[in-house]
């Protein structure tokens, strides 16, 4: 018997010591399975959006931001009375009260949202209430703090915070930041230990995004393309800004537009951003392409006279007029080819030019392809595969059975404007993270040259003839500046079926400013316009007040077309304003005419009769005042300088 005592004693001895040890074990050597136990039962973890980074301007404005909003979640299991509680929140929420009690019914949920981004009123009339069960998360809510400025290429983000259009899309990673992890503290019992009813924590940031964007830049255009859409009564107008040797946006519209804050209540398809995604035939505002490419290959120069068939012109079965009868011309210059914007004149050219040729050109200056712009959505636009027919060269020429967005079309004059090097397009200047202060900028992005820094500088001077004289352009004049572009009035294309729409017009001007040192370049356009269609009529007089506002903004000073543009010999600048700078040459370079070694006496003659002794001349003139002349630099019987640049003081 005693044994069997001294026995138990020991088992149950061995027992008490193993469970000690036991316990001891558990209690301190660390345990992976049993410590994730612990975190599980007494702490939960939930997945917040970081603030979203701001998007802003090359000034620094803001264009889209993050405030401060809060949203509301629940813990069912310990609410005392979930009807009631849903019939407050659905008062405070104003919604059903079956939907919110349908998200906190469940007692066997330890978590839940009842509704994301709250306003602090309503998080206000809540607390008050001191509903045990329910929690406040502070979150960040996207605005747009100006409304429909830059929507188009903005976009706008759901209510989870991503990116669902334009640029909040195209940068989200940027933009989003990484998510942040809110833990929450739980008692035994598993209820969340909240403090105050609201738990905060410190927020990540996404990187900041400047643009290339002036936003003063971009509310004028916008302003100014809905003031023309009213008084021509357009259905559309596009526009584009860009900084004439980098090729970054200054400023990109698509209207009508959208609020960004209530993108929802707009039809889906004026949230796209058509300056970028859409395509159109863009009439004659190609003809400088197809003149810079035969001027480029020596097929023609200048000066070259080119016979325009008087108005009408036979290619096999189709016959080519010109876009009105009174157009129609007999033997004129290249030049003026380009200035009266001869459908006739081009076609010839192009003709010369051949189909291989010409093609090769356009790719060259962008069309028919991406450009690889930072902005979603980028349209290559349509070139036909080759061999083309006559009469489809002749009409590509002249900028139909071809098409390319706004931005393909801008950024080629852009090639003409800063000397022949094509750039890719950007709007992001920067990006900025904000947590380690490190800043990467965009580098502009050299594509490749397309044609001589001399053919650029050609047309530049022809491209100015376009806008003074007898010039299709006219109507885009700045009082102060020269500025060369380009008129273009196309047809759109029907929708369904073959052929062009009735009536429908797409009506353009494409240039620079100012034309001695180009600082910008502006594409406008209304689509479908009801009262005048011609660019010379309802999109010249937009660029003209658009390009004012943009120098005079800048502080660019006006200038005489001489020397420094032409030759980049450095001309001393003039204080003369437009009335009193009215007129300069573009004759030809490079003609084979025999030139004058003497200055010709000119006294008391006309600008005109100048320009038309001179036009054969390899002769650059710099004209100063308005009248007759009265006096030239070299005197007349002098002999040119190397440079052959004479100085003509006119007076009335």
């Amino acid at each position: 018997m005693k044994s069997k005592i001294i026995s138990l004693f020991i088992f149950v001895s061995v027992l008490w010591s193993a469970l000690v040890f036991r316990a001891a074990y558990l209690q301190f050597v660390p345990h992976e399975k049993l410590s994730a136990l612990q975190e599980k039962q007494f702490q939960t973890v939930v997945s917040l959006p970081a603030r979203r980074g701001s998007i802003v301007d090359r000034n620094g404005k803001e264009l889209a931001m993050s405030s401060p909003t809060y949203s509301i979640y629940a813990d069912p299991k310990i609410i005392v009375d979930r009807k009631a509680t849903a019939k407050l929140l659905a008062k405070v929420l104003k919604e059903k009260q079956s939907e919110v009690f349908a998200k906190i019914k469940d007692k066997d949920k330890r978590f839940v949202w009842v509704e994301r981004l709250v306003s602090v009123s309503q998080i206000e009339e809540i607390k008050t209430a001191k509903i045990r069960g329910l929690g406040f998360v502070e979150e960040w809510k996207r605005v747009y703090p100006n409304d429909q400025l830059l929507a188009t290429t903005l976009g706008f983000v759901g209510q989870e915070g991503q990116g669902l259009e334009g640029l909040e899309l195209f940068y989200d990673n940027q933009l989003k930041g990484e998510s942040k992890k809110v833990s929450m503290r739980k008692d035994a019992r598993g209820r969340p230990l909240i403090q105050d009813g609201m738990l905060f924590t410190e927020t990540p940031q996404g990187k900041e995004i400047k643009l290339t964007i002036d936003a003063d830049l971009q509310y004028f255009v916008e302003t100014e393309l809905k003031q023309a859409m009213i008084k021509h009564e357009a259905e559309a107008a596009y526009a584009v800004v860009l900084d004439a040797k980098t090729s970054a946006i200054r400023a990109l519209a698509s209207l009508p537009s959208f609020d960004s804050n209530n993108p929802a209540k707009v039809n889906p398809g004026l949230r796209r951003n058509r300056s970028v995604t859409d395509t159109y035939e863009p009439g004659s505002t190609l003809k400088t392409f197809v003149i810079a490419q035969a001027i480029d290959e020596k097929v023609v120069q200048p000066n070259t006279k080119i016979f325009c068939e008087n108005g009408a012109f036979r290619i096999g079965k189709r016959v080519i007029h010109e876009a009105e009868a009174n157009h129609a011309q007999g033997t004129i210059s290249v030049s003026e080819v380009l200035a009266y914007s001869s459908n006739i004149g081009t076609s010839k050219i192009a003709l010369k030019l051949g189909d291989n040729k010409l093609r090769e050109g356009l790719m060259k200056f962008g069309f028919g392809q991406k450009l690889g712009t930072d902005l979603p959505g980028e349209a290559k636009g349509i070139i036909l595969g080759l061999p083309w027919a006559d009469h489809l060269l002749a009409n590509i020429s002249f900028g139909q059975g071809m098409t390319a967005s706004p931005l393909q079309m801008a950024n080629a004059y852009a090639a003409i404007a800063n000397g022949g090097t094509l750039n890719a397009p950007h709007i992001v200047e920067s990006i900025t993270d904000l947590d380690t202060n490190q800043t990467v900028t965009t580098e502009t992005k050299t594509l490749r040259r397309v044609v001589s820094e001399e053919t650029a500088q050609q047309m530049r001077m022809m491209l100015a003839g376009v806008t003074s004289g007898k010039g299709s352009g006219l109507n885009a004049r700045v009082e102060g500046y020269i500025v060369g572009g380009k008129t273009g009035t196309a047809q759109k294309i029907k929708t369904e079926g073959r052929g062009y729409m009735p009536g429908g017009y797409i009506g353009s001007f494409t240039g620079f400013i100012p034309a001695n040192d180009p600082q910008y370049v502006i594409y406008v356009a209304l689509d479908h316009p009801k009262k005048g269609y011609y660019g010379a009529q309802v999109a010249a007089p937009l660029f003209s007040r658009i390009a004012s506002y943009a120098v005079r903004r800048d502080g660019v000073a006006p200038e005489v077309l001489g020397e420094k543009n032409l030759s980049n010999v450095p001309v001393a600048q003039s204080e003369k304003t437009q009335k009193e700078v009215e007129q300069y040459s573009y004759a030809d370079l490079n003609n084979e005419t025999p030139a004058l070694t003497a200055v010709p006496d000119f006294k008391d003659l006309s600008v005109r009769e100048v320009l038309q002794q001179t036009a054969n001349q390899n002769i650059k003139l710099k004209m100063i005042g308005r009248g007759k002349v009265q006096q030239t630099l070299p005197a007349a019987g002098e002999t040119f300088g190397d440079d052959r640049t004479m100085t003509i003081i006119l007076k009335e």
